[in-house]
C-alpha cells in the first residue's frame, strides 16, 4: 500500500498542469487517451472529454489534438487512428496492429480500489496511470529505432568496377567489388559538383572533370573497360549535360541515359535487401526529381514526382506535396513498414545522426527537421515529410553506400 500511494503521488507531481486540468487532476482516476470518432479525446472512468491543447505525457511523449499524432521522446511520430490508446505513460496502443490494445481499460470497467485482497500490483494492470503498468509489449510503430542492424553479405572474390555518376547537381563517382551472386561493397566514393544545372561549366572544366575522375579509378584498379558513365533523369534535360556527354564520346566511352522509371528500378536494385523484399520501398530523392520503387509479385514497380530543386520552377510547396502524397499512396501497404531512402537531402539528414562507418543510419521524423535553413533543404523536407504522411511509414533508413549507377553495375554480366 506504501508503494501504491508513493507512485500515486510521483505521477501527480510529475503531470504537466495543462494535462491535470484536463483530466480532472486526480491521482486515483483511470485516464487514458483514445481516438474516438476522428477526434482525440481523454477518457475518464466513462466520461469522454476532446482535447483542446496539445499535452507532453508522462515520459516525453507529445500528443497533437489537431493532428491527433504522438510525437515520441526519440522523434518518432505515430498516427493515431481510430481506437488506438495512449496512457498517462506515453505506451502507444494500436488496435487495428497489435493485441495490445485489447488491454486497454475500457469505459465499462471502472478501475478497482487497491484492498487487502487486491495489491498494488493487481491495480497497475488495469489502471495504468494510478501505478507502474505491467510490461507489455509495444508495437512496433510505437518504437525509435536508432540503428539498422541488418548487414548486406560481403562479396567473394569480387571483381572492380567503376561509374561516374553525371547527376543534375554533380559528378560523383563510386568504385565497387561486386561478385558472381551480385554482393558487391562500396570501395571508394568520390562526390563533385560540375554545376550542370546552372550550366556553368565549360566545356574544358568538363573534360578536366572528367579526366581526374577517370584517372584516379585507373589508379585504384578499375580496368579501363570496367569504368562506366550514366547520366541521371534528372540531369539529362540539363541545358549542360550534351556538353558532357559531347566531351565523353571524344574520349571514346559510352554514355548510358536512364528514364526515371529505369533510374528507380536500379535503385531499388542496389538499395532494397532481398530480405526486404516484400516488407519495404525505395525513395530516391535527387535534385531534379524522386523517384519510388517497389516490388510486386515479383514485378518493379516505380513512380516519379518532383525533386528537391522544385521551388527553381516556382512550384508551390502544397501542390508538390500533394504530388509526392498522390505517388507514394500507390506503395503497397504491407510494404510500407521501411523505406530505404537515398539522395542528397537524406544525406544532410542523415549526417547529424551517423554513429561511425555504419552503412545504415535512421533518419529522424520529418518534424525534427523542419527548421533547416536553405530552400532545397527545406523542399527536401517537404518531400520526404508527404512521403511519411502518405505511407504512414516509421522507419526511414538512409543507405549511405547505394546509388542508382550501382544498381546499373549489378545489371552487368
Amino acid at each position: 500500500m506504501k508503494n501504491f500511494l508513493l507512485l500515486c503521488l510521483l505521477w501527480a507531481l510529475t503531470m504537466p498542469t495543462r494535462l491535470w486540468a484536463q483530466t480532472g487532476g486526480g491521482a486515483g482516476f483511470t485516464s487514458w487517451f483514445a481516438v474516438k470518432d476522428n477526434s482525440l479525446v481523454v477518457q475518464t472512468n466513462t466520461k469522454s472529454t476532446p482535447l483542446t491543447k496539445s499535452v507532453v505525457l508522462i515520459n516525453g511523449t507529445r500528443l497533437d489534438y489537431q493532428t491527433r499524432t504522438a510525437m515520441l521522446p526519440g522523434g518518432q511520430k505515430v498516427v493515431l487512428r481510430e481506437g488506438d490508446t495512449v496512457t498517462l505513460y506515453g505506451e502507444v496502443h494500436q488496435a487495428k496492429e497489435s493485441a495490445v490494445a485489447s488491454a486497454a481499460p475500457t469505459p465499462a470497467t471502472p478501475a478497482p480500489t487497491p484492498t487487502a485482497e487486491a495489491p498494488a500490483t493487481a491495480v497497475a494492470s488495469a489502471a495504468p496511470v494510478a501505478a507502474a503498468p505491467a510490461p507489455v509489449v509495444k508495437p512496433a510503430p510505437a518504437k525509435t529505432p536508432m540503428t539498422f542492424s541488418f548487414r548486406p553479405a560481403a562479396p567473394v572474390n569480387g571483381k572492380l568496377r567503376g561509374v561516374v555518376e553525371l547527376g543534375a547537381s554533380g559528378f560523383n563517382s563510386f568504385i565497387v567489388r561486386v561478385d558472381a551472386d551480385k554482393n558487391w561493397k562500396l570501395e571508394k566514393s568520390e562526390f563533385g559538383n560540375s554545376l550542370v544545372m546552372e550550366n556553368l561549366a565549360s566545356e574544358d572544366d568538363i573534360r578536366k572533370g572528367l579526366k581526374t575522375y577517370i584517372g584516379k579509378m585507373l589508379d585504384y584498379g578499375v580496368g579501363g573497360r570496367d569504368i562506366h558513365f550514366v547520366v541521371s533523369s534528372g540531369a539529362v534535360a540539363a541545358e549542360g549535360t550534351q556538353k558532357i556527354i559531347k566531351a565523353l564520346r571524344a574520349m571514346n566511352y559510352v554514355v548510358i541515359t536512364v528514364t526515371p522509371e529505369r533510374e528507380a528500378a536500379l535503385g531499388l536494385r542496389a538499395a532494397l535487401p532481398a530480405a526486404y523484399a516484400d516488407k519495404a520501398f525505395l525513395t530516391d530523392m535527387g535534385s531534379g526529381n524522386t523517384k519510388l520503387a517497389w516490388l510486386e509479385t515479383g514485378t518493379v514497380q516505380t513512380a516519379d514526382t518532383y525533386g528537391s530543386k522544385y521551388f527553381q520552377k516556382n512550384a508551390d510547396p502544397a501542390a508538390v506535396a500533394a504530388d509526392v502524397q498522390a505517388k507514394a499512396q500507390q506503395v503497397p501497404a504491407e510494404e510500407r513498414a521501411t523505406c530505404f531512402i537515398i539522395g542528397g537531402i537524406p544525406y544532410e539528414l542523415a549526417k547529424p545522426h551517423r554513429q561511425g562507418t555504419e552503412r545504415y543510419t535512421v533518419l529522424k521524423a520529418p518534424a525534427d527537421y523542419t527548421s533547416l535553413e536553405g530552400a532545397k533543404a527545406q523542399a527536401g523536407v517537404n518531400i520526404y515529410q508527404a512521403v511519411a504522411k502518405a505511407t504512414g511509414c516509421q522507419q526511414f533508413v538512409f543507405d549511405w553506400d547505394a546509388n542508382f549507377t550501382i544498381g546499373y553495375l549489378l545489371t552487368l554480366p
